[in-house]
């Protein structure tokens, strides 16, 4: 159906507020609605021509001038920041929804209020749902204790690969392990930034007691600021007396996962808790003790978050007590691509009941060639998806994964450790490539000069002469 021109800019205008996803209420200096769009209608239950015309209070009638934010507004011409509340709509449905309340100056120069509502029923439902059963799982698991670190899969053991720097974050987060101090890892998207959490937790003297993971991007600031800290009844309407994610890992630990992600207020309190060892729910009057161990992730380089300002300063140098990087995937390839490969096809093996034997000449260099930018993770992925075509298949064939691997790789730029390398002569550029290989085969071989000299297939004499050379 071909839709009706619009015959004004405020018809296009009130087109448009129909169509969004957050509900629109504005009332003029007399408290009287004049604007309302279908999202708000559908959130309160109202049909808009109900709500045109009449007074907050008139609409409303367990609200007056003190409680009602559009007049609180209206009256003190101050803005009133995003707050959750609960409430039943017309409809006698329980609506959660998250306003703000901002003054506007209407037409004929007098003033207004405006108040954006957005529907967050459902996710406080999720909320709550994922409190009930974390506290669940937690009395579970304190009667079940066979059970290995509360729900925790990774121990220290099962992170695969040689490469040096890899091996350093291991022995640093194991001798970390052994305290209660924060921990900050950082690692792109699927490097494996959760298996170390998990790691240093089940190596830890806390690794009997909960392991609590939150991904601070998931969820509304408000949603998770009564997720992390708990809420008493009375505290909104609606609310009741709930343990937050604090006082579910007491005793044990808590990870905040893209901590760069969490509001800059909840930062400040997150810092308080952190300092103080206590913490209040949302609405109460009291502070509870709480011995909490804090690993947090961050996906960007902290440099960054820092200067984007999407960390306070003053919670970074809090939680980075130990700062851990985690390397990518393609700076380990020449170490560990092997044995990661084989390792996820003994795992789908297993998953999927076959008898795979490995990967064909073209996949390994595909695989050698491509740049990775999901990690690990990807990796893993591409392998399961291909033990969904190979069939009775015995070798992984390039045709057995997705297609945009080949194509990634036609197009790529040169991987980011070589970048330095272009515009240079091709004897220097030749020499630095030896120098890198020479370095990276003392490393694998514990600068055992007999045994990189047979992996380099030179002699012992010619390495030593290289290894002088170059000044490693």
């Amino acid at each position: 159906m071909k839709p009706t021109p619009a015959k004004t800019h405020l018809d296009l205008l009130e087109t448009i507020l129909n169509y969004i996803d957050e509900g629109i209420h504005v009332v003029d200096s007399e408290g009287k609605t004049i604007l309302y769009n279908l999202r708000a209608a559908a959130i309160d239950g109202f049909e808009p021509e109900e709500v045109m015309g009449k007074h907050i209070v008139e609409i409303y009638p367990s609200l007056n001038n003190e409680t009602s934010t559009l007049i609180r507004t209206l009256h003190t011409g101050e803005p009133t920041e995003e707050h959750q509340q609960t409430f039943i709509n017309k409809k006698g449905k329980k609506i959660t929804s998250i306003n703000q309340t901002i003054p506007v100056c209407l037409q004929d120069n007098t003033p207004g209020a405006l108040e954006i509502s957005r529907d967050i029923t459902q996710l406080q439902d999720l909320v709550n749902k994922i409190s009930n059963l974390q506290n669940r799982l937690h009395l579970d698991q304190g009667r079940d204790t066979a059970s290995l670190a509360h729900g925790t899969r990774y121990s220290f053991d099962q992170i695969i690969g040689k490469h040096p720097a890899l091996l350093k974050a291991i022995d640093y987060a194991q001798r970390a392990a052994e305290t209660s101090s924060s921990i900050l890892l950082y690692g792109e998207t699927g490097t494996g930034k959760e298996v170390f959490a998990q790691s240093i937790h089940n190596a830890s003297p806390r690794h009997d007691k909960p392991f609590i993971a939150q991904n601070c991007a998931a969820l509304p600031k408000d949603l998770l600021e009564s997720l992390l800290f708990g809420t008493e009844k009375g505290s909104f309407t609606g609310a009741l007396s709930r343990a937050g994610l604090f006082e579910q890992a007491n005793g044990g630990t808590l990870l905040l996962d893209e901590i760069n992600s969490l509001n800059i207020d909840l930062q400040a309190k997150l810092l308080r808790v952190l300092q103080d060892g206590r913490v209040r729910r949302i609405g109460g009057s009291k502070e509870k003790e709480i011995d909490v161990r804090i690993i947090a992730t961050s996906n960007i380089p902290p440099e960054t978050a820092l200067k984007e300002q999407q960390i306070r300063e003053d919670l970074f140098y809090r939680l980075s007590v130990v700062l851990l990087r985690i390397p990518l995937l393609r700076d380990r390839l020449l170490y560990d691509l092997n044995d990661l490969v084989q390792h996820f096809i003994n795992t789908y093996n297993h998953k999927f009941h076959k008898n795979v034997q490995g990967i064909n000449e073209d996949v390994m260099n595909l695989f050698s060639a491509y740049y990775w930018p999901g990690n690990v993770r990807e990796l893993q992925h591409v392998i399961e998806g291909a033990f969904n075509l190979i069939g009775q298949e015995k070798i992984i064939k390039p045709e057995h994964l997705p297609p945009y691997l080949e194509l990634r790789v036609q197009n790529q730029q040169p991987l980011n450790s070589d970048y330095h390398l272009i515009g240079k002569p091709l004897n220097q550029a030749l020499a630095e490539i030896e120098k890198q290989l020479i370095q990276t085969t003392l490393d694998l071989t514990n600068n055992n000069i007999t045994r990189a000299a047979e992996t380099l297939k030179i002699k012992r004499q010619t390495l030593q002469y290289k290894i002088k050379k170059y000044g490693l």
